[in-house]
């Protein structure tokens, strides 16, 4: 199968291929938004994805071959120029740690983002952390980089993907970078959500985004998931994991106890101590859609700041002054409410948009009933 998105060049669809955007249309069918769920009460971008947020590029790397492998990757570029040597301010919030986020510890302590942030399997971070370096090392002006903090984050899809078979290589890594673009990103079944499941369903890719009005600022706060955890599914008030029969301590912690990623873009003019405060809200978001952040699972979130005027130059002349302006901390209330609306949504629109997947010894995820969770949504406005 070969599809031709609008100004694009060819995509081929095998059981080996790359994707990173497809046109809004094709997305629209299955998010719940556009059936009348509603999440909160902030506007969305016009996508309603994390690249809403000027600049920001995402790529996918699906591979589904034989009857073993279902894994990917997604890549999420701050911005389309040269990372290293223009860094972005950023954070990190640690749910729970239970999970292999490589560079972590870097952002933490230098308040900064320098490289494509990678999600992935648990198994291919290496793979992971090896194409994130190797693009930063190729790209012109880092001739004399001999340090790159690759920042790689996972879940285990082992359940429905051979990962022991590590399959993913850092030339796809690499691959998945260079297609990155901005525009509509495909969810569900996809690059880093390709084998993951949520809740007991299928889970995968999912974003969303708010934009403040402009007497708040007129930021815009994108969020990009990847749901691979357990809980009792909610969805607009409606306690959807108990009517389904899947909720903890039944078979949706069995199948879904691994982990979920959450990626916060802004471009708010925000430094790394209000974006780890906008961290922290991502994981009111999760708790919104009934996650738990259980024993086993790995749920991290990594935010950043696009503003062109935070960017913090790899070389800078010895004393030289550094000058930034940013927002006050009682400006910050609006754009925790959006990380939080935008969280909740993303984590939905992976479960819509995922589909019933067969994968692993015979492994099979179903896809949420979601005519089912409709009907049930609508009947309890």
């Amino acid at each position: 199968m070969i599809f031709h998105p609008p100004g694009k060049g060819i995509v081929r669809f095998t059981f080996f291929f790359i994707l990173s955007t497809l046109p809004s249309f094709l997305l629209a069918q299955t998010r719940p938004r556009e059936n009348g769920v509603r999440f909160g009460v902030l506007p969305t971008g016009r996508l309603n994805a994390i690249t809403d947020v000027k600049g920001l590029k995402v790529g996918h790397f699906t591979k589904v071959e034989g009857e073993n492998i279902r894994t990917g990757v997604t890549a999420i570029l701050p911005h389309g120029g040269n990372l290293f040597q223009e860094k972005v301010p950023g954070a990190i919030f640690v749910g729970n740690g239970f999970g292999k986020l490589a560079g972590v510890t870097q952002v933490q302590e230098l308040g900064t983002i320098e490289s494509p942030i990678i999600l992935t399997n648990t198994l291919s971070v290496a793979a992971g952390i090896e194409g994130a370096v190797r693009f930063s090392l190729a790209q012109p002006g880092n001739e004399s980089a001999q340090s790159v903090n690759a920042l790689v984050g996972e879940t285990n899809d082992g359940y429905l993907n051979d990962i022991r078979g590590m399959h993913i290589s850092p030339e796809e890594v690499i691959q998945t970078i260079e297609s990155a673009e901005a525009g509509p990103v495909l969810e569900g079944n996809v690059g880093a959500g390709t084998g993951t499941v949520c809740f007991g369903w299928k889970g995968g890719i999912g974003t969303s985004s708010r934009t403040l009005p402009e007497s708040l600022g007129g930021y815009t706060v994108g969020v990009l998931v990847q749901t691979n955890f357990g809980g009792n599914l909610q969805i607009s008030g409606v306690p959807v994991g108990e009517k389904l029969g899947k909720y903890p301590f039944k078979d949706a912690l069995q199948k879904s106890d691994g982990s979920c990623m959450i990626v916060v873009a802004t471009d708010a003019p925000v430094l790394e101590r209000n974006l780890k405060r906008m961290a922290q809200r991502a994981m009111m978001g999760l708790a919104k859609t009934g996650g738990i952040a259980s024993n086993g699972s790995g749920d991290y979130v990594i935010a950043f700041s696009t503003h062109e005027g935070l960017r913090i130059p790899h070389s800078n002349p010895s004393q030289k002054l550094l000058k930034a302006e940013f927002l006050a901390n009682d400006d910050m209330t609006a754009l925790f409410l959006a990380v939080i609306e935008a969280t909740e949504e993303a984590i939905v629109n992976s479960l819509f948009a995922a589909e019933t997947m067969t994968g692993k010894d015979g492994h099979q995820v179903e896809a949420l009933p979601k005519q089912e969770v409709l009907d049930w949504i609508k009947d309890n406005k």
